[in-house]
């Protein structure tokens, strides 16, 4: 009767989530098993099965699953990864040597023709000092040759692979066959057969370009031959659903019915349970004819789960254990914390794939599996099967009655990141002896873990509509994984909690202040210790001397290596200016003001920065450093404004009723003199020198949350009105600089509004951008308004900010 029950609330469980959150069901890309920056597994495209699933950086991590029915295979999970032949290899696969030069060419330096015998000998990848590349990039500029000779050969697919940081253009015998803005990216592009008509015989030539517009950067390129997919019938892909914690499909399979259910239990109100790193994958088959079907569920994850590169060597085993079978794979070197960076993924630790052993589950036995990849473009017969998946579950016969398993995917990192030279275990492993030990609770648990997550999802979508309407609610379930997946939860030398969060497809650094300052709404709401795991690190980064400026630090390093910052440039008010406000916050969200108390004596030493520096800013990087310098930043000087009033109202809680008046005072004055300067008619300009210029004033959003009382409800107002005049077809630019935007700003930008209408129609922009992008990657926090096309960035944490609305509406009760 147990398991009856079990099942029994778990299909009452998918009704109700079909029903209550069937209008969430497109993204620009689909969460799938999503934990930390390495452990995230996406579909980039609507249908599950209609490409390789991915990690968040593009490269493939394979999941794959097929369902035979009386024998016939139905393809619902993932597409083979496809082989590629080099044409000409990328430096991944094989570094090489080439021509480049750091001065501008003359002449047409992308021909066949053109004289490079002048230029440099490189070997390539290209890069700043910092990604320990095969040379080393030190100018703003670089411009790369590759030549390189072929002889007729059927290409199926001609496919370009690079990775670049920030633009670049890369060109085919002269012709450009790709080019792309700031910032990084690793991608693979298949090429029109136009370009391919473009090779020749014998000499080709592959050019680059790139610019360096700030901080790392690099440079990569080579073309492969794309060979045929490994062939299957196709599940007809029904439904999809997303829920903050789910991911949910439901496929025809012929005569019988798949519901596909990928949950992670990312509750942030039991940090144990939120800190495993288990997704669980449930399989539920029907038939639909009311006749019986032989069922059988083939999966696979690959070995690439645990690799950097595709060609490290790997090593698996299969084992059972207390009741559970067990696939384990990771790398043989194992070189744990010894890669950095933005573009790469973990290659130490173990990835597992495990299941209740139970009659009909089958793992390959020690050197079971077969040598040789299935062919190209045929489909496998029942021995290749075993080279494509680990694991079978024998449903036996199916009927009317629903027959269900569930499967878990985990990934033990040993340490998670290096804290000032000391390696750090993630938060779970205080309380489990062994991974094994972790998956086999979280197996058993999973009832009980499915409900509670289901209750969690049905109030976060619930207190959401209440907050900003439903498509503010649809917004917030696309965030919330996005945004906690970013961060890593972490034990803390004195068994404090940690919460380092990477800049992702940025510059990889890890504690970044102002990647912390937009995702905050986030955890106010729901933990804010994990704010403080965020913020208290870069206190005692200034504390312990280690950091002697007068304002925080912009980082702690590069991710997963938190020993000091490792960005090339300060942006002294922009994170003076965060800390502050970002401390303020966590006392409110507390009620309490000893945060505050116990890092007195640093944030006076800020506070005091902004008001010598704050009010009007020099030529300096704000948190929208994509954009550039700039001076008497009326925003930034916005900034510093709410920063010292904070600081007061700090102050005023811990009963200093003297430097409270005084920075009070300071506050409004400044506020009085920034309406004055930065008016420009019917709004406030960008900078304070510039008239007919216009921003974003999102920083104005503390002001209200706080409840400062620094401007009035006619600065509110006027800059609302103005925005609404200002949209495009996806979203508010950023300022009169350009048309692209931050979309997490403009979540921001919107809570300024005091009537829901104009709240509405600030974000619905947003939400059409996040449906209809072209760009099929993690939601991009930086877009371009005018054709909702990414610019760059992508699964970055500060998606965490569109909460902002739902922490006004908690903070008014």
């Amino acid at each position: 009767m147990r398991n009856s029950k079990k099942y029994f609330f778990l299909f009452t469980f998918e009704f109700l989530l079909f029903t209550c959150f069937s209008q969430i069901n497109k993204a620009p890309a689909y969460p799938l098993v999503v934990h930390d920056p390495y452990f995230s597994i996406w579909s980039f495209t609507d249908n599950l099965n209609e490409s390789t699933t991915k990690h968040w950086t593009g490269k493939d991590h394979s999941l794959l699953g097929v369902l035979s029915v009386d024998g016939q295979l139905y393809k619902f999970l993932g597409e083979p990864s496809r082989a590629l032949k080099a044409i000409l290899a990328d430096a991944e696969t094989q570094p090489y040597n080439c021509q480049f030069t750091e001065t501008k060419p003359a002449g047409d330096w992308t021909s066949v023709e053109y004289d490079d015998t002048k230029w440099q000998t490189g070997k390539g990848f290209f890069g700043t000092k910092e990604q320990d590349p095969q040379t080393v990039w030190t100018s703003r500029e670089i411009w790369i040759r590759r030549t390189f000779d072929i002889q007729t050969t059927p290409i199926y697919d001609l496919l370009l692979k690079t990775k670049y940081d920030d633009n670049v253009e890369i060109y085919l015998n002269g012709e450009r066959i790709f080019n792309a803005g700031c910032c990084s990216a690793n991608k693979e592009i298949v090429l029109s057969k136009a370009v391919e008509q473009k090779l020749r015989n014998g000499k080709n030539v592959l050019a680059m370009y790139c610019e360096n517009t700030g901080g790392q950067a690099y440079i990569d390129a080579g073309l492969f031959n794309r060979l045929p997919p490994t062939t299957f019938d196709q599940a007809v892909q029904k439904k999809l659903e997303l829920t903050p914690t789910r991911t949910n499909y439901e496929f025809t399979c012929g005569p019988v019915l798949l519901t596909v259910d990928f949950l992670s239990p990312l509750l942030m109100n039991d940090l144990d349970l939120y800190s495993r790193p288990v997704t669980y994958v449930t399989f539920r088959a029907t038939s639909t004819d009311n006749k019986q079907h032989s069922v059988k569920l083939l999966f696979d994850s690959s070995p690439d789960l645990a690799k950097n590169r595709s060609s490290q060597i790997e090593e698996t085993n299969f084992y059972k254990k207390d009741g559970v079978a067990f696939q384990k794979t990771g790398t043989k070197d194992q070189p744990v914390l010894k890669r950095r960076g933005d573009d790469v993924r973990i290659d130490w630790g173990f990835s597992y794939l495990a299941v209740h052993d139970q009659p009909g589950i089958e793992l390959p036995k020690p050197r079971e599996r077969t040598d040789g990849p299935v062919p190209p473009g045929l489909p496998p017969d029942e021995i290749q099967l075993m080279n494509l998946f680990k694991l079978a579950i024998d449903y036996g016969r199916v009927n009317t009655a629903a027959v269900q398993r569930t499967i878990l995917l985990a990934y033990d990192d040993l340490y998670a990141i290096q804290y000032f030279n000391q390696n750090l275990q993630a938060w779970w492993k205080k309380n489990f002896s062994s991974t094994e030990a972790m998956i086999k609770k979280s197996l058993d648990e999973f009832g009980s873990i499915a409900e509670r997550c289901e209750k969690f999802d049905k109030q976060l979508y619930d207190d959401a509509v209440k907050a900003g309407g439903e498509t503010y609610a649809k917004l917030c379930v696309l965030a919330y994984r996005q945004s906690l997946a970013a961060h890593k939860l972490v034990r803390g030398p004195n068994n404090e909690i940690l919460f380092p969060q990477k800049e992702n497809f940025s510059n990889g650094s890890i504690w970044t202040v102002d990647v912390t300052y937009p995702s905050a709404p986030l955890t106010l709401i729901y933990n804010p210790a994990l704010l403080k795991g965020m913020v208290e690190p870069l206190m005692y980064y200034s504390e312990s001397g280690k950091w002697t400026k007068p304002f925080p630090a912009h980082d702690l390093g590069t991710y997963p290596l938190a020993n000091g910052q490792t960005y090339p440039e300060d942006m002294p008010v922009e994170e003076a200016g965060n800390m502050i406000i970002l401390t303020a916050a966590i006392c409110k969200a507390e009620n309490k003001f000893d945060f505050a108390k116990k890092h007195w004596d640093v944030l006076s030493k800020w506070v005091e920065f902004l008001v010598n520096d704050g009010f009007d800013p020099a030529n300096q990087l704000c948190t929208d450093d994509f954009a550039g310098h700039l001076a008497r930043n009326v925003n930034l000087s916005m900034k510093a404004i709410v920063g010292i009033a904070a600081y007061a109202q700090m102050a005023k809680g811990l009963g200093k009723r003297g430097e409270a008046g005084k920075y009070y005072n300071i506050a409004t004055d400044y506020a009085a003199r920034w309406m004055q300067m930065a008016d420009d008619g019917d709004h406030y300009s960008l900078t304070f020198d510039k008239k007919g210029t216009w921003s974003q004033k999102y920083n104005l959003v503390w002001d209200k949350l706080l409840e400062l009382g620094l401007f009035p409800q006619s600065v509110y107002d006027k800059e609302i009105k103005f925005y609404l005049t200002k949209q495009n077809e996806f979203g508010l630019p950023l300022d009169s600089r350009k048309t692209y935007t931050k979309n997490d700003w403009i979540l921001w930008t919107a809570t300024l509004a005091n009537a829901p209408k104009d709240f509405e129609a600030l974000i619905k922009p947003v939400y059409k951008f996040a449906t209809e992008t072209p760009t099929r990657v993690p939601l991009s926090d930086w877009h371009e308004t005018t054709d909702g096309k990414q610019v760059g960035f992508q699964a970055r944490s500060v998606v965490g900010g569109y909460f902002i609305k739902m922490l006004e509406n908690k903070w008014k009760k």
